[in-house]
């Protein structure tokens, strides 16, 4: 076991180089580096309603802040510092409500040991500069104990929140109640099954929820608040794919990963033949599909990259899992 540690490194170079060999139409324009040297980690990410190409991002373990960030610069254009909260365990995702206010997800837990997490809402600000709001801070809990969770989206019609669990084996869709409240426990609970989720984003008119995980994507049919139809969902294979936001037009899904100068990825979304953002047909499943396998094997649940690519990602994903359940609960 003494070379695990070099596997690993050459496994990491090996990604780099496979992904390199990926045609360049896998790596669309419209995508930006995010270049702030604060933002190490970047676990979630948001179009902004109010700011037309800017887009919310935050660490996973950091002070209670996010960051506007410019996708035309790449630049962070305003700190946002949360005051009246905690101090946050493991922000893993961040969306945006129909009532104009950012939600940050507080809901990390690697090893399923919290017996609640958080949710924080703070306003959108009207302009961009670095400023410090007090944010409202939510108690919440899972119907069937504790959970990992790294993504959570708020319905931009109902103004619903929804969580859902990340597992290796399949996660779950919960539902949070109608109206979060703050003088007691939000109670969250299970509606449907995924597959494992590092983040999700609905769609801008409420009909679509896509989850991403490490190697591949899935859209939903979003009917009545609950999963319907799923589909295959083009994603781009990324070093740790931790994060995905629709613009705010519905054109395009934008794809984000953790990491100092980290990319985020434009796909555009083709629904001219009714399809969902770059994918096959809806295959009438409402559980989820597999993850990503080196091809589609004729399901369409399958990512198309090279298998060599996906063999050196799951070595880099096992490494990073190690480090980080080594210093804690990070995610």
């Amino acid at each position: 076991m003494c070379s695990l540690r070099t596997t690993w490194a050459a496994a990491a170079a090996a990604v780099l180089v496979l992904g390199a060999a990926v045609p360049a139409a896998a790596d669309e324009g419209g995508g930006f580096t995010i270049k702030d040297p604060r933002i190490t980690e970047s676990s979630g990410l948001a179009a902004s309603r109010a700011h037309p190409g800017v887009y919310w991002t935050h660490n996973d373990q950091d002070e209670p802040r996010v960051f506007a960030v410019d996708s035309r610069t790449g630049k962070t254009v305003a700190t946002v510092t949360l005051r009246g909260v905690g101090r946050p365990r493991d922000m893993e995702a961040v969306s945006i409500g129909p009532d104009g206010y950012v939600y940050v997800g507080d809901i990390g837990d690697n090893a399923d040991s919290w017996n609640h997490v958080w949710i924080y809402r703070f306003p959108e600000p009207r302009s961009l500069k670095d400023i410090t709001v007090r944010a409202t801070q939510y108690v919440v809990t899972y119907e069937d104990g504790p959970r990992n969770a790294e993504a959570m989206m708020v319905h931009p019609k109902t103004g619903r929140v929804y969580i859902a669990s990340k597992n290796e084996d399949g996660g779950g869709l919960y539902e949070g109640p109608s109206r979060l409240v703050t003088g007691g426990t939000n109670v969250f609970r299970r509606i449907g099954e995924v597959p494992w989720v590092t983040d999700g984003a609905f769609s801008p008119d409420g009909k679509e929820l896509v989850l991403r995980s490490y190697f591949s994507a899935r859209g939903y049919v979003w009917s009545g608040g609950r999963l319907g139809a799923d589909h295959h969902v083009s994603a781009p294979l990324q070093g740790q794919s931790e994060s995905v936001t629709y613009t705010t037009d519905g054109k395009a899904l934008m794809f984000g990963t953790e990491g100092e100068q980290s990319e985020v990825v434009r796909r555009d979304v083709d629904k001219s033949d009714g399809r969902g953002a770059g994918g096959d047909s809806p295959s009438g499943s409402a559980s989820g599909g597999g993850d990503a396998s080196a091809s589609d094997g004729g399901d369409g649940k399958g990512l198309a990259v090279p298998a060599g690519a996906v063999v050196a990602a799951l070595a880099v994903l096992l490494a990073l899992r190690s480090r980080r359940r080594g210093r804690g609960q990070g995610a």
